[in-house]
């Protein structure tokens, strides 16, 4: 797909998001999240605080996030572009398996970052909502590729749990392991255990072979 040209006010507005966001973490780091104000970040950009508003409407927790677009078209070409043989659900793991805190090998900088916002509260909860935007789409993505109607209550059910791992689990001291755990049992259902009633239902009845069995899965 070709990447649309933007034009010089477009460009100059990313380059204003890009500053606003540059200078927000950095002040956030250095003292703290709730001793920042946005006037300061303004400040830092040479802006006014009106301006700051224009550029990022949803207010201080925002500022050092992007917009969510790259976000939510990276996560539904993890599901539509995934290799052949390759399961939804794998195709998301993998994809979340490379954001935030599950990313391996991560730069300090990167591990700072994501330490500020898991730690952050009004960061951890605008990521989450960043997250859930995606939840509508996506969900129409999985039920495309599963062959089932636009709305599917199981589309819709994966959709939500996967979004919500990243705020679930993102902040457990081995955020990585905690999160194959959810996709494991996403996957595969909650493993056999001494006392089971007789004739439940597994998650997993309900996830994985309508999705894991789609054509091209």
């Amino acid at each position: 797909m070709t990447t649309p040209t933007m034009g010089r006010r477009e460009r100059k507005n990313a380059q204003t998001r890009q500053a606003l966001a540059d200078a927000a973490l950095r002040l956030f780091l250095e003292r703290g999240y709730d001793a920042v104000s946005v006037k300061e970040i303004a400040d830092a950009v040479d802006i006014s605080v009106p301006t700051v508003f224009k550029h990022v409407p949803d207010g201080k927790e925002a500022l050092m996030f992007d917009d969510g677009v790259e976000r939510r078209e990276r996560l539904l070409a993890a599901v539509h572009d995934r290799p052949a043989g390759q399961s939804v659900m794998a195709a998301l793991r993998e994809f979340i398996s490379s954001r935030g805190p599950f990313v391996a090998d991560q730069s300090p900088e990167f591990r700072r970052r994501t330490e500020l916002i898991m730690n952050t509260p009004a960061l951890r909860d605008y990521s989450r909502k960043l997250w859930i935007r995606c939840e509508e789409p996506l969900a129409e993505a999985i039920a495309a590729e599963i062959g089932r109607p636009a709305g599917d209550i199981t589309a819709r059910a994966t959709a939500r749990y996967v979004l919500e791992i990243p705020q679930f689990v993102g902040g457990e001291p081995d955020a990585v392991t905690a999160m194959h755990a959810v996709f494991d049992l996403l996957e595969f259902g909650l493993p056999t255990a001494t006392g089971v009633r007789p004739g439940g239902v597994e998650l997993g009845d309900l996830l994985p072979d309508a999705i894991d069995s789609a054509p091209g899965a």
